[in-house]
């Protein structure tokens, strides 16, 4: 029985990603921070359990981390409740990294959903080999496939990388994405190349352009960002400015935000993001604030870590208002003893009436492991060559 599994797929990790992984992803990178090193910090296993309004279907989520030589394990298994109250398999990652040689790293993510039956189809898999060549140069290959009505994987999508150090102060990466053409095999469809210049000690200037094939093959500019980043190792500033082209072909500013990361002497870390977008009234440059997004990360001397995060948007109805809160996540993570730690997130949002109402509860169990078997085999080097 055919089902067509993509396009739910992809509209459930959308709004799985949005309300879930954001936060439980910051709360896994201070868990990872804060863990000594050693065989209790390179295995794991957690749990999350989310909490919706009623008239929406929750998720469940078991993820496991393992490590061991070379060879990292990680799997995510996401469950939904049906309308008889009980959790169904959704979708399954599995995700393979193999360290090579010294030199080389392999990455196989597997995903799996489920058909109209219940039964366990392979929906999607991405293959990445990361090479590090003789003067800092970096290669990267990532190529997706998709089954097809025979179930067989057919290449869909394939981005090369290329990253070089042009001079000691400037880096080069060259991207090239490859999709599917009319007749067939795939075809270059868009390219980025990005420079960095490291104009001081704490300063480097970026430029980043993206370009489309147009009607007639031919390459053209579809956006450029660039901008400063300033960093002394205590607060970070980012400038980017947004171009694109208008109506008569040239490049003009469309965006621009201003990032600003600093800590106080108490540990705590401060995050803000505005976003300035175009907007014709505005005096000044033609740009006018309409986002700005504040981030608050604090650890108590319990070990105990808060993040609160306020997203603050302009009223659509009412435009020449100020910033209001729209939405809030605050994350909260508790140690346990064994190493294992308890995570809550509570998200809100703007609700008809005005009020922050809550959108959903989280709450996640990890569990380190201090040595987990891997039931695989060794990857073997491949023999010496030139390329190696």
């Amino acid at each position: 029985m055919k089902f067509d599994f993509q396009s739910p797929l992809r509209c459930f990790l959308f709004s799985f990603m949005i309300c879930v992984a954001s936060g439980f992803a910051l709360a896994q990178g201070q868990n990872a921070a804060d863990t000594s090193s050693g065989a209790a910090a390179q295995s794991w296993t957690a749990t999350t359990q989310q909490e919706l309004p009623s008239n929406l279907n929750p998720t469940r989520t078991s993820e496991s981390h393992t490590q061991s030589g070379g060879r990292t394990v990680d799997n995510q298994s996401i469950e939904t409740m049906g309308t008889d109250g009980h959790y169904s398999p959704y979708l399954d990652v599995q995700k393979e990294m193999v360290k090579v040689d010294a030199n080389t790293v392999r990455t196989i993510e597997r995903s799996f959903g489920r058909d109209s039956d219940g039964r366990k189809m392979l929906v999607q898999v991405t293959e990445e080999e990361k090479r590090s060549l003789p003067g800092g140069e970096v290669k990267v290959t990532r190529s997706t496939s998709d089954p097809d009505a025979n179930g067989a994987l057919q290449l869909v999508q394939r981005d090369v990388q290329d990253v070089r150090q042009i001079s000691p102060t400037v880096q080069e990466t060259k991207s090239t994405l490859l999709t599917p053409s009319s007749n067939g095999g795939l075809t270059a469809s868009l390219q980025t190349t990005e420079r960095e210049t490291k104009t001081s000690d704490h300063s480097v200037e970026f430029h980043k352009s993206t370009s489309l094939l147009d009607s007639n093959g031919s390459w053209q500019v579809n956006e450029v960002r660039e901008g400063t980043i300033k960093d002394d190792g205590k607060n970070r500033t980012k400038e980017e400015s947004v171009l694109r082209p208008g109506t008569d072909g040239n490049l003009s500013v469309v965006e621009r935000t201003v990032s600003k990361e600093s800590q106080n002497a108490a540990g705590e870390k401060r995050a803000t993001v505005e976003t300035y977008a175009s907007d014709p009234t505005s005096p000044a440059d033609g740009l006018r604030l309409e986002q700005r997004v504040i981030t608050v990360h604090r650890k108590g001397d319990d070990g105990v870590q808060s993040t609160d995060k306020q997203i603050e948007q302009r009223n659509p109805g009412l435009p020449s208002d100020g910033l209001r809160v729209t939405e809030q996540a605050i994350d909260i993570v508790r140690p346990g003893a064994g190493g294992t730690t308890r995570e809550t997130q509570t998200v809100r949002s703007l609700d008809p009436n005005g009020e922050l109402g809550v959108v959903s509860v989280d709450t996640r169990k990890q569990e380190n492991a201090a040595a987990v078997q891997v039931d695989i085999a060794p990857a073997k080097p491949p023999a010496a060559g030139p390329g190696h």
